[in-house]
């Protein structure tokens, strides 16, 4: 097992190369994308056992590397982008989220036998979960008292759904539209703006350390404010602060930000897919498994199902179900790896609006599942 930090970083690092160098060089791969390619290496590296479970290099990629992410790729956004395609986006994460409570009761009702007692505390749990991420996951599972080893094999389970559904988002558009990715809510002028990561742009020494020393400014002044305000998140912070530093024209002109946060991104994809141990489920069964992808199976079908008799896009319907069930930014990763710049910040509002909803949804289902189940 790879456990030193230093060899652990590079293991992390080098599958994350992988995945780009293939992605490069062969057709399948392009139609796959880094992203899925990523988490399947680490979960490969996870489940075989050559990693730990835990490592203070997870910490850091979990922690700051994924800030950096979200600053750098966030100064690249255009705010007019949010009024081409918010309306349709905000609709279709609505859908989503219906279709995620639908799920819920569904799951939580064919498993009623497996769980017992704890079935309607896990449709509450699945239900936050998969309306705005992993945070409403916590909350509302410390606040029903979900048992902690089936808060572990939950958890789990929800990393390997997660990863699963993530890559089923990024191929159904290519399938969904005949092999064309159709962004209909994509004005022409930006439906190309957005630069390959295999065509790097030339980058300078001064604007690649200013980008550094903003983003680490960015994600301080954030700890800050979520330090005097408790109620908003930090990433709420984050997510303000680089949206408004990426609309002065000084920031604009620094080249090199969505190839930097690009990297970082797609080393959270890795370490995503090495967080995906099947082992952890078995501790308590595949029933818990069964149930989350259940909550997923239906989300994705009313979700796409509704989505196409209203003649949503299957790029607006695969960033919004990734805002449901990965948060703002599997949302906007989703965006990215499929190049829909437009899409990127209508994906990371409606993520953000999942973590003000999940939790009300989470505990609402939670109530209505004990009583239809006595």
């Amino acid at each position: 097992m790879i456990a030193d930090p230093v060899a652990l970083a590079a293991v992390i690092a080098a599958a994350t190369a992988v995945a780009f160098w293939l992605e490069g060089r062969y057709r399948w791969a392009r139609n796959v994308g880094a992203a899925l390619i990523a988490i399947l290496l680490g979960a490969a590296l996870s489940n075989l056992g050559l990693v730990p479970v835990g490592s203070p290099v997870y910490e850091g990629i979990f922690g700051p590397v994924t800030s950096l992410a979200i600053a750098w790729l966030l100064i690249s956004v255009r705010l007019a982008d949010l009024r081409e395609a918010g309306p349709t986006m905000l609709a279709a994460f609505l859908i989503g989220v219906a279709g995620t409570a639908i799920g819920a009761l569904v799951g939580a009702t064919v498993l009623a036998g497996a769980f017992g007692d704890e079935a309607w505390k896990l449709a509450g749990v699945t239900t936050g979960t998969y309306s705005g991420g992993s945070l409403n996951f916590v909350a509302v599972g410390r606040e029903l008292g979900l048992p902690p080893s089936l808060f572990a094999a939950a958890t789990a389970a929800d990393n390997i759904v997660t990863a699963i559904w993530f890559g089923a988002t990024l191929l159904l558009p290519l399938w969904l539209s005949r092999g064309r990715e159709k962004v209909d809510e994509v004005p022409a002028r930006t439906a190309s703006s957005l630069p390959s990561i295999h065509d790097a742009p030339v980058l300078r020494v001064l604007d690649v350390t200013a980008l550094f020393a903003l983003g680490f400014t960015l994600i301080w002044a954030s700890g800050r404010l979520s330090a005097a305000v408790p109620a908003v998140p930090s990433v709420l912070w984050l997510t303000t602060l680089a949206l408004a530093a990426g609309q002065i024209s000084a920031v604009r002109r620094l080249s090199g930000a969505m190839l930097l946060g690009t990297v970082a991104l797609h080393l959270f994809f890795t370490l995503m897919g090495i967080s995906s141990r099947v082992s952890e489920i078995a501790s308590v069964g595949p029933q818990v498994f069964y149930l989350m992808a259940i909550v997923v199976a239906v989300h994705g079908l009313v979700l796409y199902g509704i989505g196409k008799l209203a003649r949503l896009s299957p790029a607006t319907l695969s960033v919004a179900s990734q805002a449901a069930i990965g948060g703002p930014t599997t949302a906007m990763a989703m965006a990215i790896a499929r190049r829909w710049p437009a899409l990127i910040l209508p994906g990371m509002a409606v993520g953000l609006l999942g973590y003000a909803v999940g939790n009300y949804l989470g505990f609402g289902i939670a109530y209505l599942t004990r009583a239809f189940l006595g």
